[in-house]
């Protein structure tokens, strides 16, 4: 089946490399978005978000006329929903799911569907979502037949197919990567799939939307579950005096261990938000899943106290200073190295606590924006070398690639809170001499 226009409502982090891939397969694609400062940005060829090759990617294809972007939805043969599901809080629960966003993209795409239109649910979505979904779709166009009404002869098809990228590398692994798609019908499944095969390499799998919706879930879940057995052991390990990372380096030595490295907690809109669907859905089933997330939530609480500590022994070799003469530098706020993409991050929570509980002064390093956000309005924001020159303890929350390489030496003389083991990770001696004295 031909797809002349596609159009990929949303243009974040998943939705504007979508979309410049697919145009960049010469195919007309419609990119749609709430903020006029990201249509405007895209309409110049430019971008508004950091991820290698995109930009070239972007420029090409607006410059060659296969992509726009616009505030206003307009007719085309697929619709890709590419937009946020965070989680809310109501009724005494904290981590519910939020489909405002889709239902909003839902309603606005209404209006310009036609009979043998596809759309897509790229949103990583709760069990059912997809459904909801297409309910929302059918309270506003009754005048068209959709699966659930009419099965294979309805005149929308509607899939949910779960993005499975990695920021940093999601230009290549939107091509590479296996995708799971579910259809509402086996024949909306083979719609999309013809869809994906435009400018996906890897495989294209079918199921059901839930399952497809549930598979998403399960491999975030996954890695937040192993992810929050590292964190809790370097937790036990700074009870105990052993240094984690040479403890982890010699039990991965075992042919069937693959510890993960620990660090100040979890980010992102997947792995710290997707496991949460899980628990709220199935809230007395979800036992592991469910401590993982907490664990994994604790973690920024537990970073903050070794700032605490780092703070008293400071003092106590400092007995001339008091607690408002201390500066304390804060490396990185994205979620994981060498990105911008702040959602969830541990290390921006970390920080904000820092800015509100610490008397002196804070500095912040992220080489990867160029401006504070507003919740740490006050602090600085300043290049690694004014804050190695100024602070008296360094907190290393994110493993970016500028930070890997300050030399061990530059170090002396400052209390040091490495939650990723870039310096105190490297070997034994090194790590004895850099741990803060107990």
């Amino acid at each position: 089946m031909p797809f002349n226009t596609i159009s990929v409502v949303g243009l974040g982090y998943i939705g504007l490399p979508t979309a410049a891939v697919i145009a960049s397969r010469r195919r007309q694609v419609i990119g749609v978005d709430i903020s006029q400062q990201a249509v405007d940005t895209i309409n110049r060829g430019e971008i508004h978000i950091v991820e290698p090759e995109l930009d070239m990617l972007v420029h090409a294809a607006v410059k060659e006329g296969y992509l726009r972007a616009t505030t206003t939805p307009a007719p085309a043969d697929a619709f890709l929903i590419a937009v946020p599901t965070p989680f809310k809080r109501e009724e005494g629960k904290e981590h519910v799911p939020d489909l405002s966003y889709i239902k909003a993209a839902s309603q606005s795409i209404a209006p310009v569907l036609k009979p043998g239109d596809l759309v897509i649910l790229e949103s990583t979505s709760p069990v059912g979502a997809t459904e909801s979904m297409e309910a929302w779709l059918i309270d506003a166009r009754p005048d068209l037949s959709f699966p659930s009404q009419h099965g294979e002869a309805s005149d929308i098809r509607v899939a949910h197919c779960p993005e499975r990228v990695l920021p940093g590398q999601v230009v290549r692994e939107l091509v590479q990567n296996d995708r799971v798609i579910g259809g509402l019908t086996p024949r909306c499944s083979e719609a999309a799939c013809a869809l994906y095969e435009l400018f996906v390499q890897g495989e294209c799998i079918t199921t059901t939307a839930r399952t497809a919706e549930m598979a998403k879930l399960t491999e975030n879940s996954f890695r937040d579950v192993n992810i929050a057995f590292a964190n809790e052991l370097s937790i036990i390990c700074d009870k105990l005096d052993i240094n984690v990372w040479e403890l982890i380096r010699l039990a991965n030595r075992h042919p069937r261990v693959n510890i993960l490295q620990p660090g100040p907690g979890v980010g992102g809109h997947c792995i710290a938000v997707d496991p949460w669907f899980i628990v709220s859905e199935t809230p007395e089933q979800a036992r592991l899943i469910r401590t993982a997330r907490e664990v994994n939530d604790g973690k920024p609480e537990w970073v903050i106290d070794q700032v605490n500590q780092a703070v008293g022994q400071f003092l106590g070799q400092h007995p001339d200073r008091t607690a408002r003469d201390i500066t304390v530098a804060c490396l990185g706020l994205a979620f994981k190295p060498d990105i911008d993409d702040l959602r969830e991050s541990p290390a921006l929570a970390i920080t904000q606590a820092l800015k509100a509980r610490l008397p002196g002064r804070l500095m912040v390093v992220e080489p990867n924006i160029e401006a504070l956000p507003a919740s740490l309005e006050g602090a600085r924001l300043a290049s690694i070398d004014v804050a190695l020159a100024e602070a008296d303890i360094v907190v290393l929350l994110v493993d970016h690639k500028a930070f890997k390489k300050v030399g061990v030496e530059r170090l002396a003389g400052r209390q040091l809170v490495d939650t990723r083991g870039v310096w105190t990770g490297q070997n034994r001696r090194r790590a004895d001499s850099l741990a803060p004295s107990r």
